[in-house]
């Protein structure tokens, strides 16, 4: 006979650090797609490319989206403390 008192703690597959950790993670991928937006032209007969080829969106949003997934993979990997 099981003791109705005695109540198991759920087990989760991952800890509260890592929900975190995969938060911030998420909210790094989101800040590189809001970087990589923008860039249009009012008249569609006008091509800014210094507007569309910048760093910003270049460079900086990409290596942000990434660094985002590779918190997100740690979140995910990181053992949760018992």
């Amino acid at each position: 006979m099981s003791d109705k008192n005695t109540q198991s703690k759920p087990d989760f597959a991952f800890g509260k650090e890592n929900y975190m950790i995969l938060l911030g993670g998420i909210a790094l991928i989101i800040l590189g797609f809001i970087l990589m937006s923008g860039g249009g032209s009012e008249d569609p007969n006008v091509f800014n490319g210094e507007e569309l080829f910048n760093f910003r969106r270049i460079t900086l949003a990409p290596i942000t989206v990434i660094l985002g997934f590779i918190v997100v993979i740690v979140a995910i990997m990181k053992k949760p403390k018992d």
